[in-house]
């Protein structure tokens, strides 16, 4: 898979969009929009968000990662270049 950070955050941003806010406009999910505190994600949202990038990068998330890094797509993308 590729690791570059734009990959990875369009990446995120389709899957997001498809599996929490289908038939939301794109331009809506920016990658700063924080996930938790929107309400796009609660916590078992996130462990599905979590186990959707453990498999899709082949990486492991700690929980302390999930609740830390887990609020905003740019920060996703970043987790997922450092485990890469």
């Amino acid at each position: 898979m590729p690791r570059d950070a734009q990959t990875i955050k369009d990446q995120l941003r389709d899957h997001i969009l498809a599996t929490y806010l289908p038939g939301e406009d794109a331009s809506n999910l920016q990658d700063d929009t924080p996930l938790k505190s929107s309400g796009i994600l609660d916590s078992l949202s996130t462990l599905k968000l979590v186990t959707f990038v453990e498999d899709t990068w082949q990486i492991t998330i700690e929980p302390h990662e999930a609740s830390s890094d887990f609020d905003r797509i740019e920060d996703i993308a970043a987790l997922v270049q450092r485990k890469g």
